[in-house]
């Protein structure tokens, strides 16, 4: 067993350890090929089960669940991974927060390149931005800009996407799909993995699960997924119904986390709507 002083930040630590024991809570004896036995307090395997059939030593896996500052190789990592039936996407997050040595780590920066910003200008008509790791939402083009208005024209933690679904006044939130807004937050928690510790990340995260016990029941359950393939997505335009596009998103070269997105429309109705929606923003913005 090797004592590594330094190695983790304190919060890096704790957040591998509450990831592992969510996902040997969810890990069933019968899943393994176990006796259910008896005195169970909770479904999931016991620490010295996951130990045993890792190959691991139980206090070697006890202190790498309780946050300890311990060395873990990947093939170690590969061996609980196997056991708790992570997937590759929970894999790589495992990775990222042992702080593995030679997993990739990307571009740290937020700021989108200048070479992006006309992409999105001459994606017009169809709906397009920029997202950074956690949601802020970093540029758009003027279909985006009136099909959320209310999330382009906020400023401080109220320009994120996911506070304007979880936290906004009133609950209006244009994205309604559980599943959108699940898959959402399960993108944060794996970006997460990149930032642990950030002010601005947790102040975000302890904003949302305030306000949303929904949010605070998806973060503590540590979902995890990378960005999956284009998606048809609902937004509620108020006013004038619902528009239904197809979502697709691209990472941004010489960024952390961020990401392009583009809406396309999926019928004829969609785009008439959308462009419904330019047409009254720019009458509102005429002078009078």
């Amino acid at each position: 067993m090797t004592v590594i002083a330094g190695t983790y930040s304190k919060q890096r630590r704790e957040e591998l350890a509450s990831f592992l024991r969510s996902r040997r809570d969810r890990v069933t004896p019968a899943d393994v090929g176990l006796a259910p036995g008896l005195r169970r307090r909770t479904p999931g395997l016991r620490r010295e089960e996951v130990a045993q059939l890792a190959g691991v030593g139980v206090t070697w896996y006890t202190w790498l669940e309780q946050g300890r500052p311990i060395n873990a190789s990947v093939q170690v990592l590969d061996a609980i991974a196997r056991v708790l039936k992570m997937g590759t996407s929970e894999r790589w997050h495992l990775y990222r927060l042992a702080e593995v040595p030679g997993v990739p780590t990307p571009y740290a920066s937020d700021t989108v390149p200048a070479e992006v910003l006309p992409v999105l200008d001459a994606l017009d008509p169809a709906p397009a931005c920029a997202y950074s790791g956690k949601s802020d939402l970093l540029a758009c083009n003027e279909s985006y800009a009136a099909l959320f208005p209310g999330l382009v024209t906020a400023t401080g933690i109220e320009r994120n996407a996911l506070w304007q679904i979880y936290a906004r006044p009133g609950g209006d939130s244009p994205v309604t799909d559980p599943d959108v807004c699940a898959a959402m937050v399960a993108s944060l928690r794996a970006n997460y993995a990149n930032h642990v510790g950030e002010k601005a990340w947790t102040d975000l995260i302890d904003a949302l699960c305030t306000a949303s016990i929904s949010f605070a029941q998806l973060w503590a359950a540590h979902p995890i997924a990378e960005p999956g393939p284009p998606v048809t997505k609902a937004f509620t335009c108020f006013g004038l119904g619902t528009v239904r596009v197809r979502a697709s998103g691209f990472p941004i070269p010489r960024t952390l986390d961020c990401r392009m997105v583009v809406y396309l429309p999926e019928s004829a109705a969609d785009v008439a709507l959308i462009a419904e929606l330019r047409s009254r923003v720019r009458r509102r913005l005429r002078p009078a």
